[in-house]
């Protein structure tokens, strides 16, 4: 039976109120803790038996900052980690202060976090002062007791204030520990989900039931903007228990069990009106096209110095064109959600990093109020930024409410690949001059990419169901951090330019823009300093001041056992299989003004074949205050084996008005035999703050391994991804 709503009909709904805390957040502002409002109940609880419960909108997935989180209680506390729980991204039970993201979930969330647990110390301190009637000062908290810290008989903290609360706003100004005594805080603590994870055991979010649940599967369009025409239902009789449903353009099946549903999406008959204009430059020469697309004028970001009459008078001078491609976030396992739409409120189970922020938009969709919506984090298979996790939740809406029952919608392979949004696409324009001794006088730089993502307007489900009609959010310029360069020089101009359209809809990719950014901007200080005849390690170190990007370079160098030569050394180094062998580097500080991080490779390269061997690859890191050297290494060596598989394989394609990269054959990713040896060095600056690590070793991937490349071969790829086919391209 087909249920055919209407949009009105559909966003008329009843409800009660579903609790949840609502506090100012952080997320958006800088470092540290800025907002002073937030309930301490809401971040901890303190059980009768002296556990405790953390509540944090930031999820982990993946990222092992639960793990990171606890270690900063507990330090801050006297209590041991051990005794820690965690809840995350829970809306009726987390305060609302961010999302996850932009790798602030140490440097903000831990901040917060920290100062929660600094002023839950101070009000047990002040009870335990009260009943063994000394002073605070003479106190201290360890193993979950206060205690006299000259001896004596102490008190535990569950019979000062177990099982209830504190009552008390988070004190921003509150004293935190120092660095110097930290017991908990710097240790390797193994993560607690990682043995379920390793040995199949885990729940993700596509492994949860809720009773009475139904499965879902939505039919998109054959092309992007075609519209739903008609449905023949007879074509699906032979199913037994499948709904069709059916809201203007969206078209979807729900049945008891999933292998009916995926059979009813596969068999149903649906006629789509022809697609819409041709998506803008969808061709196969993406860089030339969007080099001459519709968008903004240029915008100037940065403008040191006069670059043009620098360049102009250079002795020598470099000028390249550098080109990062569409990719998918490529979820090893398709998004998922579950959601039950009733009239007293809605549920939603969903893999998203950002709870608050999909409440809002189910909020809207349902025209609802926020309060009436909640959503619970699972994990998901695979995140890396903004996929289709929004997505999935919205289909999942839209299915629940239509048929009055719970809904697990899952995504295809083909849904995950062809329709979650891209990380955008980036021409990368850049020069550079040098002096005739060979000094760096000049440096020009241009992103032409997609505006600033906007594309949670454009969910695909409500937008072919005509609920979120609002005009989606006019987005600000490509993001231009990292493509300056850090080395000092007198002249510097940095502009960019957003495209009016794209062929397809954005979000953030895991280090949006920095990638490709830094691709550019450190493949080209490498053309420089080929130009200038000095070994590249050298003519980076010439540029640079600070201490802390002196020491990650020094090391990833002596870590890989860096030759010193110019860039592409004239005598070619072979490997016995007759492979050509070369070294690349490249350096970064995060943003301009967070993580350091350095890194060397060590590559092959066949000529005959095109094909790119990574031998090792070496990088120092520099994120300040390390809280778990264990869990910031997996992340490291997370961030650097994805962004290798992103330079050398990853690339969306299209043709006319669809995507056609929709599986692992057409979209591949790396595999475990081209895994290379992976190094990290992890500086610690206890006197400083942390800053993240999810994004920062990504950066300069691509072009540490451009310069690498160039080095055993003197082709310099500025393409990516660096395939087979490209690399033989350019060899002829």
């Amino acid at each position: 039976m087909t249920r055919r709503l209407s949009r009105r009909n559909f966003l008329i709904s009843g409800g009660a109120l579903v609790v949840s805390f609502r506090l100012p957040s952080a997320f958006a502002q800088g470092p540290g803790f800025t907002a002073p409002a937030y309930d301490l109940d809401s971040f901890l609880a303190i059980r009768p038996d002296g556990s405790v419960t953390l509540s944090t909108s930031h999820v982990d997935c993946g990222t092992g900052i639960l793990t990171a989180y606890r270690q900063i209680a507990a330090e801050e506390l006297g209590i041991p980690v051990e005794r820690f729980s965690m809840v995350e991204g829970d809306t009726a039970a987390t305060p609302n202060h961010g999302g996850t993201g932009g790798s602030t979930g140490v440097p903000r969330g831990g901040a917060d976090i920290r100062h929660a647990a600094a002023t839950a110390r101070q009000a047990l301190l002040q009870l335990a002062a009260t009943r063994l009637n000394c002073d605070t000062a003479e106190l201290t908290i360890d193993k979950g007791e206060v205690r006299p810290a000259a001896g004596g008989k102490g008190v535990t903290v569950a019979s000062l204030i177990g099982g209830r609360q504190f009552n008390l706003k988070v004190d921003s100004k509150v004293a935190l520990k120092s660095p110097s005594t930290y017991t908990v805080v710097g240790k390797p603590i193994l993560r607690s989900d990682v043995p379920a994870k390793s040995t199949g055991r885990h729940v993700y979010v596509q492994d949860h039931a809720v009773p009475g649940m139904l499965h879902g599967r939505v039919l998109r369009p054959p092309t992007i903007g075609a519209k739903l025409l008609s449905v023949d239902e007879s074509s699906i009789k032979a199913i037994p228990g499948v709904r069709v449903v059916r809201i203007e353009s969206f078209l979807g099946v729900v049945a008891p069990d999933e292998w009916a549903a995926i059979r009813a999406a596969r068999e149903l008959k649906a006629a789509w009106s022809d697609a819409a204009a041709a998506a803008p430059f969808a061709t196969a020469d993406l860089a030339s096209a969007m080099g001459s697309a519709p968008g903004t004028e240029e915008q100037t970001i940065l403008d040191q110095g006069d670059t043009t009459a620098a360049l102009a008078t250079a002795s020598k001078k470099v000028e390249a064109a550098y080109y990062w491609p569409f990719q998918s976030h490529a979820s090893l396992s398709p998004c998922c959600a579950i959601a039950d739409v009733k009239d007293s409120g809605t549920t939603i189970w969903s893999s998203t990093q950002d709870t608050y922020g999909l409440r809002g938009l189910v909020a809207k969709q349902l025209g609802t109020p926020p309060a009436k919506v909640r959503v619970v984090y699972l994990d998901g298979s695979g995140s890396y930024g903004s996929n289709g996790a929004y997505d999935a939740a919205a289909d999942a809406v839209l299915l629940s409410r239509a048929v009055g029952k719970p809904v697990r919608l899952q995504w295809m392979r083909h849904d995950e690949h062809g329709w979650d949004p891209k990380g955008p696409a980036q021409l990368l324009q850049v020069a550079g001059g040098l002096d005739k001794d060979g000094n760096l006088i000049a440096f020009e730089s241009k992103v032409t990419g997609a505006p600033g993502p906007a594309w949670v307007e454009t969910l695909l489900g409500p937008g072919s169901a005509g609920v979120l009609s609002d005009p989606p959010r006019a987005g600000g310029p490509p993001t231009t951090q990292n493509l300056e360069t850090p080395y000092a020089l007198p002249n510097m101009r940095v502009s960019s330019r957003a495209l009016a359209a794209t062929p397809i809809r954005i979000s953030n990719l895991r280090a949006p823009g920095k990638i490709g950014n830094t691709f550019a901007s450190e493949g080209l200080i490498d053309e420089l300093a080929f130009a200038a005849g000095m070994d590249p390690v050298a003519f980076r170190r010439r540029g640079l001041k600070d201490p802390r990007a002196l020491a990650v370079i020094d090391r990833a160098a002596a870590m890989i056992g860096w030759q010193r030569r110019p860039a592409h050394s004239a005598q070619e180094s072979k490997e016995a299989s007759g492979a050509l062998k070369g070294q690349g580097f490249a350096y970064i500080r995060y943003k301009q003004a967070e993580t350091y991080v350095a890194m060397a490779m060590n590559v092959a390269v066949d000529r005959a074949t095109g094909k790119i061997a990574v031998r090792h690859i070496a990088c120092a890191h520099d994120c300040g205050l390390i809280i778990n050297p264990d869990g910031l290494r997996n992340q490291v060596e997370g961030n650097i084996l994805q962004t290798l598989s992103r330079t050398l394989h990853e690339e969306v394609t299209f043709a006319e008005n669809r995507v056609t990269s929709t599986d692992w054959a057409s979209y591949p990713i790396l595999r475990f035999p081209e895994a290379p040896v992976v190094e990290v060095a992890l500086i610690d600056h206890t006197e400083v703050s942390a800053w993240g690590a999810g994004e920062a070793a990504s950066a300069p991937v691509a072009a540490a391994l451009a310069n690498a490349v160039f080095d055993a071969t003197g082709v310099r790829l500025r393409t990516a991804p660096f395939t087979a086919a490209r690399l033989k391209a350019a060899f002829a």
